[in-house]
């Protein structure tokens, strides 16, 4: 069974359609890929799915669950995170204290500082930043932060908006090789990304998006092989 299941998503900012009808499902253990221009509504997906924002129409659908709009604190307790785009981390506390907010939810103590370790042993240049303010680190550190503070939910399914935006080429191999780490320990992912390379070289499936309309889908390989797509995303003429 599919752990994410979208069905005929329709999201509208007063008067823009911002997705129309959009459906695809991510099975249990997959990264898959979200690609597309600016304003195709890659990031308004993933905010529809994690309850930041209510569908005008349509279904989404967690471990065989409806979580159609859901309060997204609720989302999160059933195993969904979402690490968005800006990263969205609390400048003013120390990098410690944004992870400990990564597992407020959770009860079971022991497990949270085993998991909080395991995400500092991804991400070692957190351990030394520990007692740092978050706002003081630098971009991919901030980046780390983010999907390090996501994973301390504990999530089945892991939401990723945007991870390699503005940083420097060596820090999006890096982030991206931690991505596929995540995913071979058994955390499925769902990735937008605007660096289509990137994203369809990790990714098993891949989906794209032009202006709210799903008009591609299939094996990330296929897509990254396909001609019209390779002009379009990869840049490649």
């Amino acid at each position: 069974m599919a752990l994410l299941e979208i069905d005929g998503l329709e999201v509208r900012y007063g008067g823009i359609h911002a997705l129309r009808g959009v459906s695809f499902s991510v099975d249990e253990g997959q990264i898959v890929a979200l690609i597309g221009a600016n304003g195709a509504g890659k990031t308004t997906t993933l905010r529809a799915i994690s309850g930041l924002l209510r569908p005008s129409k349509g279904k989404v659908r967690f471990g065989g669950k409806d979580i159609t709009g859901m309060p997204a604190h609720r989302i999160v307790a059933l195993g969904l995170s979402h690490a968005p785009e800006g990263r969205g981390i609390f400048a003013n506390l120390t990098v410690d204290e944004n992870l400990q907010l990564g597992g407020y939810l959770r009860t079971d103590k022991a497990a949270v500082a085993k998991d909080r370790d395991h995400a500092l042993s991804l991400f070692p240049r957190l351990r030394e930043r520990l007692q740092q303010n978050a706002g003081t680190l630098s971009g991919g550190e901030q980046q780390m932060l983010a999907i390090a503070r996501a994973l301390l939910a504990r999530p089945r399914l892991l939401l990723l908006d945007e991870p390699s935006l503005g940083l420097a080429p060596q820090i999006v191999q890096l982030i991206f090789k931690i991505v596929k780490t995540i995913a071979s320990e058994g955390t499925t992912i769902l990735l937008v990304e605007q660096n289509a390379h990137m994203a369809l070289g990790v990714a098993t499936t891949g989906h794209v998006l032009e202006v709210g309309t799903l008009v591609h889908s299939g094996p990330a390989k296929e897509l990254a092989a396909d001609d019209a797509i390779r002009k379009a995303y990869l840049g490649v003429h």
